[in-house]
């Protein structure tokens, strides 16, 4: 496999796009953050609701849900809203549920009591890989959901084992890339998902191929990509919330 590609902004195989993550965007949420990966940007919300699922009442636990949606215009051609098409589509029930599920993985549910926290991700625009920007920024806004509770006496601690994070990598042209944009997603031959914590424990991979069957030395090629990838996100989710006081 050749390690030279030409990549939209001259990136390398194995670089991210410009990522960036802005706290504090939505006064009225506990938590929020405005992610961007590339050209693909996501409103993270997270509310902190007053009781959890009916189904945990009397268990002592928590819950975090997520809930997903992509703006009308967040494409190069209007998408008609959800709700007027009279409910979810199934790609959208996907990939809430992953980013609810990535979120719980790092999250200890007994630490917090029985209320429920939900993480509303919004594609302001969408350019590739909105379900691993949610995932990325969604466990920043459930961070700082998690610390107001704290500073409100709610919680002593914040109940997060470690931080998570999310990548999407695919065979191009013949080449293993990291952080696909929609321009090399929608010619890969393969794609893929995943999704790490911080200490390289994976929560999900999802792995698609798209023209022909990939090799497992091509898997263990994204694999190694995304590794390096999650890393960098990673870094940059601490330095952000240090950066806040957090």
């Amino acid at each position: 496999m050749t390690s030279s590609v030409s990549r939209p902004a001259g990136r390398a195989a194995d670089s991210l796009r410009a990522v960036s993550f802005e706290l504090g965007v939505n006064k009225h949420a506990e938590g929020s953050c405005l992610v961007k990966f590339g050209d693909t940007h996501v409103l993270c919300l997270a509310s902190v609701e007053d009781s959890g699922p009916a189904w945990l009442k009397g268990t002592g636990k928590g819950w975090v849900t997520a809930e997903y949606g992509m703006l009308p215009r967040a494409t190069n051609t209007r998408t008609p809203r959800e709700a007027a098409k009279g409910g979810q589509s199934g790609r959208t029930q996907e990939i809430q549920r992953l980013v609810g599920r990535a979120l719980r993985a790092v999250t200890d549910m007994r630490a917090f009591g029985e209320v429920q926290i939900r993480v509303d991700c919004d594609v302001i625009q969408a350019d590739g890989g909105t379900r691993t920007a949610s995932i990325t920024g969604g466990y920043l806004a459930l961070y700082q959901a998690f610390a107001t509770m704290k500073r409100l006496g709610a919680i002593n601690k914040i109940p997060l084992r470690e931080p998570v994070a999310a990548v999407s990598c695919g065979l191009y042209k013949g080449n293993a890339l990291l952080d696909l944009d929609y321009s090399e997603d929608s010619g890969a031959q393969a794609d893929a998902n995943f999704v790490l914590t911080a200490s390289g424990k994976i929560v999900e991979i999802q792995g698609t191929a798209e023209d022909h069957p990939f090799a497992e030395e091509e898997f263990l090629s994204l694999l190694t990509l995304a590794k390096k990838g999650i890393g960098d996100l990673i870094t940059m989710q601490r330095a952000t919330l240090a950066k806040a006081g957090f």
